[in-house]
Formats: structure tokens, sequence, C-alpha cells
């Protein structure tokens, strides 16, 4: 993910973290030292113990007890994630990263079909490991003020372990609501895809969370709440992504790049004249055109790339002068949802199909949207 960098690998998974993981962590210690003592009577009333606060309210004490509480929460976020990787890693499915980030952390796995045999068991594992962490510190809670050698310090123990347990405690129940793709969204999915095709299996769990995001929403402008606003339109494009990519999958399974390619395609000399391109792209409304040079393919030429160049650099120059070398290429028998994939990742917008050399046709995103809404009559 982009703005992230590692910092180590746990079970052979790199772990990064974004940069808007740095912004919060600030954040969090501001909120939580600024309410430290409401914090404090809230905590009494859950666990039923006392809490000295000599030491917690003194100075910066607060905000630095803030800090940890933000860093100890996010560090049961990573655990969180790393449950969900050891049982896709045991299923085999491959773990790319683990990236803690603002709304807290995300697994990167591979691409593929969901089989719901294998996410039910991996959706539910992360929120009952977020319970069985915030189960454990509140047992220490109760264990801190026999060991701990003064009540001031105790109170200090005690808060810290009290609120990483009850903010764990939330993590279970905020991940186990049915909002897609939050992980109870997911257990939805994996009991639907029981009864139903995986797609419309997707599309019903993805309505649900899309639902839970308007309320959300709705709920945030009401009380001017930043967070659940962002939590909202995290679900929202999050179960738009996740119903459309099964959806593509879906309808894309049987079909190939060369079912669906243009061909045969227009092709032009890499010492054609750029304004010339420029001319032929009014006139045949094509974006982009492969550049051959003694029958081979030798790269492509797009409207970024003119664009890339100001406009009296162009009168002077040729096509090889600013057309895209490395190209990515498919074989005819390459899967379109392979080429969609990689459209999505590279940000282009057509792929050159090639054969033992030779040019064959070209797939562009068009062509894909056009195949998939015919599939849907």
């Amino acid at each position: 993910m982009d703005g992230s960098f590692r910092i180590g690998r746990l079970f052979g998974i790199p772990i990064q973290i974004h940069y808007t993981f740095l912004l919060v962590i600030p954040l969090f210690a501001w909120i939580i030292g600024s309410q430290i003592t409401a914090t404090i009577d809230l905590l009494k009333g859950v666990y039923a113990v006392p809490i000295d606060p000599t030491l917690i309210t003194s100075g910066f004490i607060p905000y630095i007890l803030g800090a940890i509480v933000a860093i100890g929460l996010f560090g049961g976020v990573l655990i969180h994630e790393i449950a969900h990787s050891v049982v896709a890693l045991r299923n085999g499915i491959r773990i790319n990263n683990i990236t803690l980030m603002i709304f807290g952390g995300l697994s990167s796995m591979e691409e593929g079909t969901p089989d719901p045999k294998v996410e039910l068991p991996m959706a539910l594992v992360g929120p009952l490991t977020s319970l069985a962490v915030g189960v454990i510190c509140s047992a220490v809670v109760y264990i801190i003020p026999n060991i701990a050698p003064d009540p001031a310090t105790a109170g200090v123990g005690v808060f810290l372990f009290a609120y990483l347990g009850l903010l764990n405690a939330i993590l279970f129940a905020f991940n186990l609501l049915p909002a897609f793709p939050m992980d109870g969204g997911r257990v939805l999915r994996a009991f639907l895809a029981k009864q139903m095709p995986l797609h419309r299996a997707t599309r019903i769990a993805a309505d649900v969370g899309r639902g839970f995001a308007i309320l959300f929403g709705i709920v945030g402008l009401i009380f001017l709440n930043p967070f659940l606003i962002l939590i909202a339109l995290f679900i929202y494009i999050g179960a738009n992504m996740e119903s459309n990519t099964v959806k593509y999958n879906f309808l894309l399974q049987d079909v190939t790049v060369g079912d669906m390619m243009s061909s045969p395609v227009t092709t032009i000399p890499s010492t054609l004249p750029v304004s010339q391109v420029i001319t032929m792209m009014y006139t045949s409304k094509h974006l982009g055109f492969p550049v051959i040079e003694r029958d081979t393919l030798v790269g492509m030429i797009t409207l970024a790339d003119v664009n890339r160049t100001s406009s009296i650099d162009r009168e002077a120059m040729q096509v090889r002068d600013i057309m895209t070398q490395d190209l990515i290429t498919l074989p005819p028998t390459a899967p379109a949802i392979d080429a969609l994939k990689i459209m999505s990742a590279r940000n282009i917008g057509r792929i050159p199909i090639v054969s033992d050399g030779k040019l064959l046709g070209i797939v562009t995103r068009t062509d894909i949207i056009k195949i998939t809404e015919l599939k849907q009559i």
C-alpha cells in the first residue's frame, strides 16, 4: 500500500505501518489524556475496582498514558490481523502484508474468489482473538493490586489494562456487526453463500454493509462525530469494492482475453510524427495505438503519453520519443479477470494480446465492461 513502510515480519508476513497510523497515535493520546478523569470513573464502574488517580492525573502523565493505550490498542489490532492471516496461510492463501493504519489493520491477501468454507473461520477468528485479548487484559486488572508496590502505581497499571480490556471487547463487538466488508459482514456472506451463489450472497452482504454505513454517517452528522463519518465512508467504499470484485470474478470466470480482444488492430510505426497520432486519435476515437517495428511490438502510445509533452515540443517529436516501451502483454488464453486486475493495479486502459511475438489484438477497459454488461442479461 502506498504511504506505508515495513517495520518487521511475523510468521513470515511483512508488517507495515501507514503514515495515517503515525497521525492517529498523537490524536488518540490527546483525546484519551484530555478525558482522563471521566475515563477513570467509567473504568471503575465497569470493573468494580478502585483506581488511585494520583499518578494518572499528574502533569503530562495523562497524555503519556493516552499514547501507551493507543499503541496497545493497535497492538491488539495487529494480533487480530495476524489471527486472520494464520488461518488464511493454513488454507493455502498467500498473505502479502499486514498494514496498520488510521482505521485499524488491513491484511492484504492474494485475490481470488472467496471460499465460504474458508472465509467463515477466517472471519470469526479475528473478533474472537480480540475478545481473548480483552479477557486477558481484564483478568490482569484484578491481579495488579495484589502485586503492585503501592496504590498509585497499581492505579496506573489497572487503568492501562482496564482500558485495553474494554477497547478490545468493543473491537470484538464492532467487528461482528454485519457491515460488509468487516468481519461480521464476511460471516454473513459465508452463511448466505450456503444457500445461494457467492455473487448474490456478496451483493446482499454489501447492501447490508452500505445500510450500516449510511446509518453511521447519519449519526456522525447528527452528533458531529468525524470518526463515525470516516468509518461510514470506509465501510461504504469497501462494500462497493468487494461487491464489484466478486461480481467481475463471477461474470468473467470463463472468459479469456482472446474472446473479447479487438482485432485486427490499427498499428503505427515508431517514426510517425506525434502530430499525426493526435489526428488519428481524433478521427478514430481510439486513445492508444500499438507501435510496430519490423512486425514486432515495440511500444504503445496513448493520450497520456501525448499529454506528458508540451504542445510546442510535439511538433518536432516522433512516436518513438514519447511511447511507453515497458509494456505488459498477455497471451490470448489469459483469463479476462487477470487483465482487469492488471489494469486496475497499474492504472492502464489497454493491454496488447501477443502470441509467439506477434500482436493478435488489444483488450481495453471498455471491452471488459461491455462483456460484463452482456453477461448480466
